[in-house]
This record gives structure tokens, C-alpha cells and sequence, in this order.
């Protein structure tokens, strides 16, 4: 039997088989572009269905309800990773697909906050859950699927392609938006045009149903099936029994979290903070965040590959570390090559509130019923309104907040008291002088197309994207590794969701509302850095390396 099992496991993929992978890894494509299309277009979803919100509100609110769909991925991950266990990896292929397709195509027609106020973000939250449901399903079973597959000695080349799915998916969503963005026009495409990627997803939904349809069960899964060894009762031996257990939570804190973080930095916060924090227009944001993945991507098969022969782990960690120590620095060349005016202004005229700690809220206000009334909220506000990067003074209780840019200090004032239109008079007035005040400091309303050195702003996104691969390329297999047949779809499924989910799902809107808070928009990174080396010394020191696991012997 020993025997058998090693010729089985090391025999070489046939034709059928890398078929079969061909069209696991299209249909996640397909998947991950439904999902992505949300992140993609949050600041336009923001006006449409947040419109109720003060902008910035309105857009953190937008990236809320982008999390919500991370938030339930873990949830998706128990349900469909139960059924993936005891029925198989094929059948709950489908059912995930479906579920994403639908819910993505709803939102392209869903009516927004101008036709049926409350209504419509709150079913687009909805939406939101469902398709993380369904991709709380759909990654451990691709990367499950593809590893039961693959050769022994070859499961990181292999589950790299799985790897490349997410990315693609990213760039594939990113490409039909910059396509209609160019066919339609900037204002038609904010009006209206934005809902054309979700609705031709449809078209994605009936080639990736075909696909999924054509596919066989994974080989690992009929052999314990033939032989009567499936799980009764998957949850309870995946995460009640406390060897299992404790792995998965080493999964979870040694490996997952700081792959998400270092994941989302890299090509979600990055495309945020071109548009948000460096005004780069959106079109061309998109294609340098697109260029990037081009060129990034096939190092997700370089890392998988180099990890089959020198170890998953030392891979993962390397790339972790080099995040939390570089994100700095590489974010700040990031804004002098974007926007040099915006990079030039702020090293050369600061721009500080200095205000009484007792009247300063906390600037996160996603409900909009907050009403900013105090000098220094008013302050914050207006400067978050123009995205200035500021720092913060403390001045003696009872003063009102000034702004000083550069050596001009601007008193602010407090709207407390005042009528509707005193009120709007003060505001008009305030905003004009801290306007005025940011121009003659040479601080840009946006970046000047001319001056974007689009070299090195494509470097430095390649980087990035490279640190994506190295965490990213090697980590389905390990998982794979570190769980028995029997239970590994729901063993795996898991801490990957809960990393993916949670700890990156949640990153856009963790480190926007630090930003809010502080004022700074490098502050926003020690979220992803602090993660990041965490998950560096957890898995340098607990996490034990395990390329050389066969698979088909743990049943």
C-alpha cells in the first residue's frame, strides 16, 4: 500500500489533470473579479449608495461595507468547508460560484441612495456578505483541489497558479473598469457606467458554471471516500480536538495574518492611497497598479516553485520582514514620485493643528449623525476634506485651534450656537483661508498628470506586489501540508479566512480611519507593519516547515 501510495503521489500530471487545474484556476479568476470589482470602485460606490454621509465619512463607510464581505469569509469557510469534507471538493465548487455570480450582478442593478435612500446600502451590505460566504468557501477548496492533484516535490509550483488567481482576478477587474472608464467617458462612468463590470460578470458566471461542471473530484478525496474514511463530524475534529486545533491557530497568527496584511498593502491600500491620499486621478492610478501586477505576477510561480526546493517557510517569513521594515520608506518614495509638489510642500511647509485635546473628537464618523461643532473637528475636517497630511499640537484649555501651513496660522472657530446660515458663512470663510493658505504653500489639489514619474511609481508598485508573491505564492501549499485529508478543506479553510478576512480584509478601513484620527497618511501603515512582524517572530519560532509532508499518507 506504502508503495502504491508513493507511485501515486509522485507520478507526473497527466494532460486531464492540468486540465482540470487549468479550469479550477479560470473559475477562481473569475471569482476573485466579482469580488474585487466592489474594492475596485469603492469611492464611486461611496456617492452612490452613501450619499447621505459627509465624503469622507461616506467613503470609510464604503470601504465598511467592502469589509463586511471579509468579516462573514471566515463563516463561509466552516459552512463550505463541512461540506467539502464530507461530500466533495467538486460539488461546493458550484454552489460558491453561484452565489457570487448572482450577488455581483445584483449590485450592477441595484438601485441607489437617490432612488430608495436607506434601502439600497443597506441591501448592498447584503450583497456584500453573501459573495464573502461564497469566497469563505471557494479558496480552500481551489487550493485544496489543485494540491490533491499535484505531483509530490511539485505542490508549490503547482498551487502558485492557484496563487495567481487573486492577482489576476484584481487586474482583470481593474482592466473591464479602465476599458469602460475610456469607452464612456469619466462623468458617464460615475453616473451610470460603473454598474457595466458588474452586470458583464454575468457572462463570467455562466463560463465559470461550465467550467466548474466539466471538472473531476480531486483523486486524494474519491481514494478516502473508496475507502470509507471521510469525516463524520469535520468542525469538531478540526478545531475541537486540540492538536488540530492549536495548529490551526499557529496557521492563523504564524502565517495567515501577516500573508494578509502584507497581500492588501500591497495592491489594495496602494491603489487607495495613489487616488485618497496622493490624488492621483483613477484611471491612471489603475493602470500603474495594473502594470505592476503584469510584470509582479509570475513571481507567485517563481516563489511557489523556489519553495519545493528550499521550504515554504523561510519564503513567507523573508517577505513579512521586508514589509514591516520597508513600508515606510517605500511610501514615502511612493508620494515623491506620484505627486512631487504634495511631497515638496510637505517637507517644506508643515501644516500643524494645534487645539485643546478636550474639544477634539474621534474623526470617524460612519453613521453621519455626528455633528462636528468644535473649533478642533471643524479644523480636521476641512483639512481631511482636502486630504492634507497634518500634525497635532496641544494648546491650553478654552483656546480655539489654528492651522499653521507653513508660517500662515489660521484661527478656527466653533459652529456651537450658531444659526444655519452663520454657520455656513463661517465654514464658507474658514475653508477659503485654509484653501488659499495650502496654495500659497505650494500643497497641489491634485497630482500634476506631468509630473508623475510613472517609472518609478511602476517600480515601486512591483515591489510591492513582489512582497505579495513571496508571502502569498507558497502559502496554499503549506496549508495543505500542515492538515490530514479528512479534514484539511475545513482545517485550512479557516485561519486563512480569518487572516484574509479580518486581519486583511479590514485593513483599508482600519488604516483610513488612523489616518482620520492622527492626521498623518503614513500613520495608516503601522497597522499592516506591526501584523506583519508579529507573524515574522510566531512563525520563525512555532510554525514548523513542511514541503516535505505527504499529503496522501495523512488521511
Amino acid at each position: 500500500m506504502a508503495s502504491a501510495t508513493a507511485a501515486v503521489a509522485n507520478r507526473p500530471m497527466t494532460a486531464e489533470e492540468k486540465k482540470v487545474i487549468f479550469a479550477s484556476s479560470l473559475g477562481t479568476v473569475f471569482e476573485w473579479y466579482d469580488f474585487y470589482l466592489y474594492g475596485s470602485l469603492a469611492a464611486i460606490i461611496a456617492k452612490q449608495f452613501f450619499s447621505g454621509l459627509d465624503a469622507g465619512s461616506a467613503f470609510i463607510f464604503a470601504l465598511l461595507a467592502f469589509a463586511a464581505g471579509f468579516i462573514v469569509r471566515p463563516f463561509g469557510a466552516i459552512v463550505f468547508g463541512r461540506l467539502g469534507d464530507m461530500i466533495g471538493r467538486k460539488y461546493t465548487f458550484l454552489v460558491t460560484i453561484l452565489i457570487m455570480g448572482l450577488s455581483t450582478f445584483i449590485v450592477g442593478v441595484l438601485p441607489t441612495y437617490a432612488s430608495i435612500g436607506v434601502a439600497a446600502p443597506i441591501i448592498l451590505i447584503g450583497l456584500r456578505l453573501l459573495q464573502g460566504l461564497a469566497l469563505g468557501g471557494e479558496y480552500g477548496g481551489a487550493a485544496t483541489y489543485v494540491a490533491e492533484h499535484a505531483p509530490h516535490g511539485k505542490r508549490g509550483a503547482y498551487t502558485a497558479w492557484i496563487q495567481t488567481t487573486a492577482t489576476l482576478g484584481l487586474f482583470l477587474s481593474l482592466m473591464v473598469i479602465l476599458g469602460t472608464r475610456t469607452a464612456i467617458g469619466e462623468a458617464a462612468f460615475a453616473d451610470w457606467g460603473w454598474r457595466i463590470p458588474f452586470i458583464v460578470s454575468i457572462a463570467l458566471l455562466a463560463i465559470s458554471v461550465w467550467i466548474r461542471l466539466s471538472m473531476n473530484e480531486s483523486p486524494a478525496f474519491q481514494k478516502m471516500k473508496a475507502e470509507g474514511k471521510t469525516s463524520k463530524a469535520p468542525l469538531t475534529e478540526s478545531f475541537g480536538q486540540w492538536k488540530n486545533l492549536k495548529i490551526v491557530i499557529l496557521a492563523l497568527v504564524g502565517l495567515t495574518a501577516g500573508q494578509a496584511v502584507v497581500w492588501y498593502s500591497g495592491q489594495f491600500y496602494a491603489l487607495f492611497f495613489l487616488t485618497q491620499a496622493l490624488k492621483v486621478d483613477g484611471a491612471t492610478a489603475n493602470i500603474l497598479v495594473a502594470l505592476s501586477l503584469v510584470i509582479g505576477t509570475p513571481f507567485f510561480i517563481v516563489f511557489g516553485s523556489l519553495s519545493d526546493k528550499i521550504g515554504r517557510k523561510p519564503i513567507i517569513m523573508a517577505g513579512c520582514l521586508l514589509a514591516a521594515i520597508t513600508y515606510f520608506p517605500v511610501f514615502g518614495a511612493l508620494t515623491k514620485a506620484a505627486n512631487p509638489d504634495l511631497a515638496a510642500a510637505q517637507a517644506k511647509n508643515k501644516v500643524v493643528v494645534t487645539a485643546d485635546p478636550g474639544e477634539c473628537s474621534f474623526q470617524f464618523n460612519p453613521t453621519g449623525t455626528v455633528k462636528f461643532t468644535s473649533s478642533c473637528d471643524i479644523a480636521k475636517q476641512v483639512l481631511a476634506g482636502a486630504s492634507v497630511s497634518y500634525e497635532n499640537a496641544e494648546a491650553a484649555a478654552g483656546t480655539p485651534a489654528t492651522i499653521k501651513i507653513g508660517e500662515t496660522v489660521i484661527t478656527g472657530y466653533s459652529s456651537k450656537g450658531l444659526s444655519g446660515d452663520e454657520a455656513k458663512k463661517k465654514d464658507g470663510e474658514f475653508k477659503k483661508s485654509v484653501a488659499d493658505a495650502l496654495k500659497a504653500a505650494g500643497y497641489p489639489t491634485k497630482a500634476d498628470p506631468k509630473k508623475v514619474d510613472t517609472f518609478m511609481v511602476t517600480l515601486i508598485l512591483t515591489y510591492l506586489v513582489i512582497l505579495v508573491t513571496m508571502v502569498y505564492g507558497p502559502i496554499a501549499a503549506m496549508l495543505v501540508e500542515l492538515f490530514p485529508t479528512r479534514i484539511r478543506y475545513t482545517s485550512m479553510s479557516l485561519p486563512y479566512h480569518i487572516g484574509n478576512g479580518w486581519f486583511g480584509g479590514l485593513l483599508p478601513t482600519t488604516a483610513f480611519a488612523i489616518v482620520a484620527q492622527t492626521g498623518n497618511m503614513y500613520n495608516g501603515l503601522w497597522y499592516p507593519i506591526i501584523i506583519a512582524a508579529a507573524t515574522f517572530v510566531i512563525g520563525t519560532l512555532f510554525v514548523k516547515e513542511t514541503k516535505d509532508v505527504d499529503i496522501y499518507a495523512r488521511d
